[in-house]
């Protein structure tokens, strides 16, 4: 019954060596809402990584639950939105985050309009029986053949025991919004709130231009510290709003603050300054663009910045875009003096071929998996 924690992965580099571990099963990353379902005949519950209730915003896939999936169980897996297009599927995060809304109405619509779907990668429980203490190879056996042939809107997702398969997957399944590989150990439990599982992400660096900082949300006037550097790149000669680098310890950020003030700039000075001044529809829809500009998601939030003459260039590290944006905070990694900011433009952004999630979804397994006793 819930509340229950999901298992949790801890970052490495690199694909591991399964027999290090002996035996790994590896999946792909799902980018989407980490969620456990629980079902009792037609009762169905989601709930969040941090246990709080989905249920209400994701009825299609409640729906999906109830037909799909057997009578009683408990399943961990993904909740994903995947836009459609000529060019093949691919998950979209961004979208998927607007389904979180308070209007019952809203809900509604987005359930119609941009549907989710749920890729499922372990088991918990089936029927009258707990698998969280059972070995990964126990549960996976038991997930292979109680859900078989899901075809959506609840998958089953793909597995690979080689790790040169792990490897494609990587580096195929970017372009479809995938953002890296899961490896388990196939002896480990379920492990709630426990890091036994390992994530290797997209890691990639850019240059890019400072514009601007928020303060910190524990800044004072007496000891002023800077919560955030506001980054952009240039395209067709406009200095676009591309994300945030935010991760520095408390003395860094008061450095930091006082190491810009000489590059503090009247608004009116600044490429944005048309869109500090703009209040137009399309700034109020666009605020990953428009620096500033208050959305659903910014709760109210102070998000106004001290404007910087862009003349500094920052190298970042970053895992993926979501469209024009970092998809996740950067990370600072080194000053870059001798880079032109003008010249830190998209142009240097590694763009992923494009590979759709239908192909991804479409497979449960490749390659043989060493199940071992799993079925008895």
């Amino acid at each position: 019954m819930p509340p229950v924690q999901p298992m949790l992965a801890k970052a490495v580099k690199g694909v591991p060596d399964p027999a290090k571990f002996g035996g790994l099963v590896f999946e792909p990353k799902w980018d989407g809402f980490r969620c456990l379902v629980f079902k009792d005949g037609d009762e169905v519950e989601l709930t969040s990584r941090n246990t709080k209730p989905l249920t209400r915003y994701f009825p299609e896939v409640v729906e999906a639950v109830r037909a799909q999936l057997p009578e009683r169980c408990v399943v961990d897996g993904e909740l994903f939105v995947a836009s459609l297009s000529p060019d093949g599927d691919r998950l979209e995060f961004e979208v998927l985050q607007e389904r979180i809304h308070p209007a019952a109405s809203r809900v509604k619509l987005l359930s119609e309009t941009t549907p989710a779907g749920f890729v499922i990668f372990d088991l918990l429980a089936l029927g009258d029986e707990s698998y969280v203490d059972r070995p990964l190879r126990e549960r996976r056996a038991a997930l292979e053949e109680s859900f078989a042939g899901l075809a959506g809107p609840c998958y089953l997702t793909r597995t690979t025991s080689d790790p040169a398969v792990a490897e494609q997957w990587f580096t195929e399944f970017e372009g479809a919004g995938l953002d890296g590989v899961i490896a388990k150990p196939l002896d480990a439990p379920y492990t709630a709130g426990g890091r036994t599982m390992m994530k290797i992400k997209h890691e990639r660096t850019a240059d890019v231009v400072v514009c601007g900082y928020r303060e910190h949300k524990s800044s004072t006037p007496e000891r002023p510290l800077l919560g955030s550097l506001l980054l952009g790149l240039y395209a067709d000669g406009n200095l676009q709003h591309v994300g945030v680098s935010a991760s520095f310890t408390e003395a860094r950020r008061a450095e930091l603050i006082e190491e810009l003030q000489p590059l503090v700039c009247d608004i009116a000075d600044h490429p944005w300054s048309a869109w500090a001044r703009q209040e137009t529809a399309q700034a109020i829809a666009n605020p990953d663009w428009v620096p500033g500009t208050q959305s659903r998601w910014s709760s109210g939030k102070d998000l106004s910045f001290t404007p910087l003459r862009p003349e500094l260039v920052l190298e970042v590290k970053y895992d993926a875009m979501e469209g024009r944006r970092f998809r996740h905070t950067a990370h600072f990694k080194r000053w870059r003096p001798d880079r032109d900011p003008e010249s830190c433009g998209y142009d240097q952004l590694e763009q992923p071929v494009r590979y759709d999630l239908a192909s991804v979804l479409s497979g449960v397994s490749t390659g043989p998996i060493d199940l071992g006793d799993a079925h008895g």
